[in-house]
């Protein structure tokens, strides 16, 4: 059984986030973080030994976390991450959503609630009259991959039926100001907004200046990262997050920008009220070990110097030197 802790933190500081994983870690050792407030425990084992149910085990975590930090939360518990995320979403506070029947539970939300569905996919679908999860999960595995894609269309099918092969991964997440050095897979970063903000261009804005940021960090560590993930935080404290993988392993803030904007466009927002925005690179290993494919486009070259200039003059001159137009104006 997973929990999927979700922190109603005033700010996207994540000060509270290291503390909010030892009080989970009291109860197992498996806590993988998601800034900015966001908590994943594989409670299997805490469950056997205390011989509490999932809601009694998200009831004692609730209270400690008001007790010790003042901070309220939603939790939802379900066989693995995308179910318990899901009823994470879906869950009031004080009342723990447990997911005991994945295929009732799924069945008839709209297919934009299975993680790894944008916008442009769920166009597909819907094109097709594939518009719920239930008729998701109903259609043969081939429709699905001939509409998709082979790869895609698995992963699809099987969410549809609540199947997430995802692990818990203990220790997962770098929070910000923290090394990404010696294999830390996860390294984040956050913005908040002086008040709730509509304008989808102060919201791009603040994903070109995280991807600038992230960039930058894992250049200067000889890190690349596979995928990217973006957290909204809305007015009403909640969140949503999305995350998709970079055609190659890469540190270039260009493409780490455009793929953010791309996962960003997907929630389709329109006037929603944001309250602050992080991204975060997943995946990351070392640089000098990561194939990278050449461009004949002299344009990227160009932006990959101007790009190592600029890191060395962030590196004597401090990280504002050289910052993105839009961001300087």
């Amino acid at each position: 059984m997973i929990l999927c802790v979700r922190f109603r933190l005033e700010s996207m500081g994540e000060a509270l986030l290291p503390q909010l994983v030892e009080l989970l870690g009291e109860f197992t050792p498996t806590v993988e973080a998601a800034p900015p407030a966001e908590l994943l425990a594989d409670v299997r084992g805490a469950l056997r030994y205390f011989g509490w149910s999932p809601a009694e085990l998200a009831s004692v975590i609730r209270v400690r976390a008001l007790a010790l930090y003042g901070v309220d939360c939603v939790i939802g518990a379900g066989p693995n991450p995308m179910l318990a995320r899901t009823a994470a979403r879906e869950a009031r506070p004080g009342v723990t959503l447990v997911v005991e029947d994945p295929a009732a539970f799924l069945r008839d939300r709209p297919v934009v609630t299975l993680d790894g569905v944008g916008r442009a996919t769920a166009r597909t679908l819907c094109g097709y009259g594939l518009d719920s999860v239930g008729r998701v999960a109903d259609a043969p595995l081939g429709v699905l991959q001939r509409l998709v894609g082979a790869k895609t269309g698995r992963e699809l099918w099987e969410r549809a039926r609540g199947i997430d092969r995802t692990p818990v991964v203990p220790n997962a997440v770098s929070l910000p100001h923290s090394s990404t050095r010696g294999g830390t897979p996860m390294a984040a970063a956050e913005r908040s907004f002086p008040h709730d903000e509509i304008d989808r261009t102060e919201h791009r804005k603040a994903l070109l200046s995280l991807a600038t940021e992230l960039g930058a960090r894992l250049r200067a560590e000889r890190q690349v990262c596979r995928s990217l993930a973006v957290t909204v935080r809305y007015a009403d404290r909640s969140t949503t997050t999305r995350s998709r993988t970079l055609p190659e392993p890469t540190a270039h803030s260009a493409a780490l920008t455009a793929l953010a904007y791309a996962v960003h466009d997907s929630f389709g927002l329109q006037r929603a009220r944001v309250r602050g925005i992080a991204l975060r690179a997943e995946g990351l290993t070392d640089a000098e070990g990561a194939a990278h494919q050449l461009s004949l486009d002299p344009t990227d070259e160009k932006t990959r110097r101007i790009e190592a200039v600029a890191d060395r003059a962030r590196a004597k001159f401090g990280p504002r030197a050289v910052l993105p137009g839009s961001l300087a104006a």
